[in-house]
């Protein structure tokens, strides 16, 4: 495909479809998973057009395998429409006894009250995609590895030229594949129809739940509002209530976020428990997040220039965007992206754990050398506090910024990476 760009998940895909019989591709609509999963696919079943659907669901009735035949691996988009395809495949990875049977994507979780037989243990592997980071979508400048950082490997400082206007824009675009090929309000336009798509049908087909289009719209203006905090259910309802008649709890509330997690449109960031040498509680509430933060931009009407115009709201925003391509990026690493708060007031908005055990500690900032410095001072006094006695020392600390000339080392070993630097 010409206009193919290139995804961190492709070389994943290609790995586990190595090591099991099946791969379940998830993440939101429109985030690149059908069209990564058909560059290595040999045949596909579209479950995702009607006419294909419905044919599909007469010849599950009378021959479920016959969905399954054509060349492998076998793509099957859309899989959730018809969820005992689930067991089907399950079974036939089974009976045939070989890896890279089958790709099953889908762009949300089935209902829960759906029955499987069998969890998929040992036949599927899992991969999470999400929408494009500035480096899969050609839109940074790529010198600073984390790998390498990782690795200890000798660090280069480097120059970067994208300016605050530039990351404003790519923040509103978002990373859809689409927008990326696209440029100005046109590119601008697809978070907002994306949005747009979620409040008026997505929601309520996830589980066939009627759900009221205006309380998911204020719904998803005060989850934009507390992006990056750890705000709970009941101040989310409360802050709906201001501007709804009608009755709404905390009950109403979960099961919105519920069906927006099963549609892969929020995300939010787990804490990070490490041993530490003081006796501080450590906070255990998940930090609030879109998948991508285009969704917040759209969700409160917000283009690049309000960003420009309110600076506090845009750190909130970028920090959004910074946590998304280091989520890609951690995904290529076998590592997941937690934060850590604990009741002294410490705290780091991204610790990049990996599966061998080695971690980095990373503070998002929008740049300035004020916020810098904070920045760093959060990430030494951190590593002050692990006990180094039970786990080992972060392999680094690092400050990523929106915006700076130059990526470099600060004199504490603290490196500040313009996120138009990083790749994985």
């Amino acid at each position: 495909m010409g206009d193919y760009k290139h995804r961190i998940a492709d070389a994943i895909l290609q790995r586990k479809l190595q090591g099991k019989g099946a791969v379940l591709v998830e993440g939101p609509k429109w985030c690149g998973k059908t069209t990564t999963a058909k560059e290595c696919a040999a045949s596909m079943l579209n479950l995702g057009d009607y006419s294909t659907f419905e044919k599909s669901v007469e010849m599950f009735s009378l021959n479920p395998q016959m969905l399954l035949q054509g060349a492998t691996p076998r793509l099957i988009d859309e899989w959730q429409t018809i969820p005992q395809l689930w067991d089907v495949v399950r079974s036939e990875v089974d009976s045939r006894n070989k890896f890279g049977q089958f790709i099953l994507t889908g762009s949300s979780v089935p209902p829960q009250n759906t029955k499987f037989i069998h969890s998929g243990t040992g036949r599927y592997a899992r991969l999470k995609m999400r929408p494009m980071s500035l480096f899969e979508a050609g839109d940074s400048q790529p010198q600073i590895s984390l790998t390498d950082l990782f690795e200890g490997q000798e660090f280069v400082p480097c120059q970067c030229d994208i300016d605050l206007d530039r990351i404003a824009y790519l923040l509103c675009r978002g990373g859809w594949p689409q927008a990326t090929l696209l440029e100005g309000i046109v590119a601008l336009d697809q978070a907002f129809e994306y949005y747009e798509a979620i409040v008026q049908s997505d929601i309520q087909r996830v589980d066939a739940v009627r759900r009221n289009e205006q309380r998911v719209r204020q719904l998803m203006r005060s989850f934009s509002r507390h992006i990056g905090t750890q705000t709970t259910y009941t101040a989310m309802c409360s802050d709906i209530k201001s501007n709804d008649s009608q009755s709404i709890n905390d009950d109403t509330v979960a099961d919105y976020i519920d069906a927006l997690r099963r549609l892969f449109v929020v995300e939010d960031m787990p804490s990070w428990n490490p041993n530490i040498r003081s006796k501080a509680a450590i906070r255990t509430s998940e930090t609030r997040y879109f998948v991508d933060p285009s969704i917040a931009t759209a969700a409160l009407g917000l283009g690049p220039k309000d960003l420009l115009n309110d600076l506090k709201t845009f750190g909130f925003f970028f920090e959004n965007m910074a946590v998304r391509d280091l989520r890609v990026f951690a995904e290529a690493m076998n590592g997941i992206v937690y934060h850590y708060r604990d009741s002294n007031g410490l705290e780091c908005d991204a610790v990049i754990h990996r599966r061998d055990g080695s971690y980095a500690l990373v503070e998002i900032k929008l740049g300035g050398l004020p916020n810098i410095d904070a920045g760093a001072q959060s990430i030494l006094a951190l590593q002050n506090t692990i006990d180094t006695t039970k786990m080992p020392v972060a392999s680094f600390g690092m400050v990523l910024t929106a915006i700076g000339d130059y990526a470099y080392r600060r004199k504490d070993g603290v490196y500040v990476v313009p996120i138009g630097c990083l790749k994985p």
